[in-house]
């Protein structure tokens, strides 16, 4: 079962993502619901970054997650602004990113609401770049020359939306 990180944001879109890929998922908002041990993987949806950060911290989430992520079998997928949680570094972030991805990012990169664009593979809303990969990540695709989907073991992000796009091809080839 994967879990999809319910407390705000895009996360309605991952279960039916999910669900198009017969995969069965739940949403995740407690820290019981997070460690039931049929879990296999959690998504981090897109969504208001600090706004997430905040309830993580509020609903003592940060401490399971992290200890989730140290189980090489459990994957981990954020997307935009779970990228953003993921990662290592996020200049002018309130509050401290949970530090499981090695990568710096830089929120809203790409400009504002406005300046949003979509690809075949994916939606890029207020989307980050990612503007450091540490050496041990892997950069899966990129989108005019900057990392748009990167991996370090168990742990997955992409600066884009694949799911507002219809795309199951990353969940499929991540879960």
């Amino acid at each position: 079962m994967i879990g999809v990180l319910a407390l705000q944001g895009g996360f309605r879109e991952h279960m039916e993502v999910l669900a198009m890929l017969e995969l069965e998922a739940c949403e995740v908002r407690t820290r019981e619901e997070l460690m039931r041990p049929e879990l296999i993987g959690l998504i981090i949806p897109g969504g208001e970054s600090t706004v997430m950060l905040k309830f993580i911290d509020e609903f003592g989430l940060r401490s399971a997650i992290c200890a989730r992520a140290q189980h090489p079998e459990f994957t981990m997928y954020g997307t935009c602004a779970g990228l953003i949680l993921l990662a290592k570094e996020v200049p002018n972030l309130k509050g401290e990113p949970l530090g499981l991805l090695d990568v710096t990012v830089e929120r809203n990169a790409y400009g504002r609401q406005l300046d949003s664009f979509i690809t075949d593979f994916g939606s890029f809303i207020r989307a980050p770049k990612i503007t450091r990969v540490g050496e041990n990540v892997e950069v899966i695709m990129e989108h005019e020359g900057l990392p748009v989907l990167v991996r370090s073991g168990n742990i997955w992000g992409s600066t884009f939306h694949p799911e507002l796009v219809g795309n199951v091809e990353i969940h499929r080839k991540i879960f």
